[in-house]
């Protein structure tokens, strides 16, 4: 399968979105598998707004509920049931779902998976690039660190296709600081009160260590060392409000946030619209690169501040959309509302 690298800015990849008769409509399938995940809620939001906001879709079918990949078999079997005319999916893992993505995809359903690849041929991807994910950002912590020390590795759910690509980009950076090691490898399941007492417990059992590298857990890590007192390590993020926020404001915290936006799920929903238009992307595959926002240089700094979004909830990504890729406001991501509703 060929992949082809693009910037979130790049609009050719896709067809665009005026010129169409707006009198078909569509019903649009969508599957997670996370629930009570701020950058899981701000996907399915965004979901909803470009939906609306195209015109094109009379309705969704939403399958959000915390389950594995044999739950998300059944409510992709559901939706293949209610005839849908396409499926946007974050998968639960890579190869766990394939079965049913055929099933969709020989019945004439457009599948869009996004966030995570899979390996299901007949599927289109649209993803965040989740290995450079992993490697800018434990880069960055490597170099603030001087190429010695101990990090505390704070994954994201066991099993799922972006926490093992970004394993992968931070083994890639890890690589190449030989003098750099991992004091405690953990996995919060994407969970803030998970990753909050999973680093309290490390505080508290009196380990040293020199920064921390999150899976975007980040802004309750943070919380995590000032409530206890520790001392205030480089820490690496996601471009989530909260933790965008504390890099502007918290005194002492040196830290980089690694953009992952919620809105590749606005952006699945225009790619399945345009493949049932007819108007294939150029690839089966398209990530987005991510950007890398320190609060250290002049240009992050600028980034950070620019960046800044008090109507956000803390745990939504800052980046709300992506250029060429979703049509939505601000507002209508926020107020998450789908056609019909």
């Amino acid at each position: 399968m060929k992949k082809l690298l693009v910037a979130a800015s790049v609009a050719s990849i896709l067809a665009g979105l005026g010129g169409v008769a707006a009198a078909q409509e569509y019903t649009i399938g969508i599957s997670n598998t996370v629930q009570g995940n701020g950058w899981r809620e701000e996907m399915i939001c965004a979901m909803k707004a470009q939906a609306l906001d195209s015109g094109l879709v009379s309705s969704l079918n939403i399958a959000h509920r915390n389950t594995d990949a044999a739950g998300q078999l059944e409510d992709i079997r559901n939706l293949i049931q209610a005839g849908v005319d396409a499926i946007v999916v974050n998968p639960a893992n890579p190869d766990g779902i394939n079965a049913a993505i055929k099933e969709a995809t020989d019945a004439g359903i457009v599948v869009v998976a996004v966030d995570q690849a899979v390996t299901e041929p007949s599927a289109y991807v649209v993803s965040n690039n989740q290995e450079e994910y992993g490697y800018v950002g434990a880069k960055w912590l490597f170099e603030q660190l001087g190429g010695e020390g101990s990090v505390v590795y704070m994954r994201g759910a066991a099993g799922a296709s972006a926490d093992n690509d970004r394993d992968v980009g931070f083994k890639r950076a890890l690589a190449e600081y030989p003098g750099i090691k991992v004091a405690q490898e953990m996995f919060t399941g994407w969970q803030q009160d998970q990753g909050k007492q999973q680093i309290l417990d490390y505080i508290a059992a009196g380990i040293p260590f020199d920064g921390i590298w999150t899976s975007g857990i980040d802004n309750v890590i943070v919380d995590a060392l000032v409530e206890s007192g520790a001392e205030l390590v480089p820490v690496v993020g996601a471009d989530n409000a909260g933790f965008v926020g504390q890099l502007a404001s918290v005194e002492g915290l040196v830290g980089a946030a690694v953009t992952n936006p919620g809105s590749i799920g606005g952006a699945g929903v225009t790619v399945a619209l345009n493949i049932l238009k007819g108007e294939k992307p150029a690839e089966q595959t398209v990530l987005v690169t991510p950007a890398l926002w320190d609060n250290v240089s002049d240009e992050g700094k600028a980034n950070i501040a620019a960046a800044q979004n008090p109507n956000l909830d803390p745990e939504w990504p800052v980046s709300v959309s992506i250029e060429g890729y979703t049509t939505y406001t601000i507002d209508e991501v926020i107020a998450c509302k789908g056609p019909g509703e």
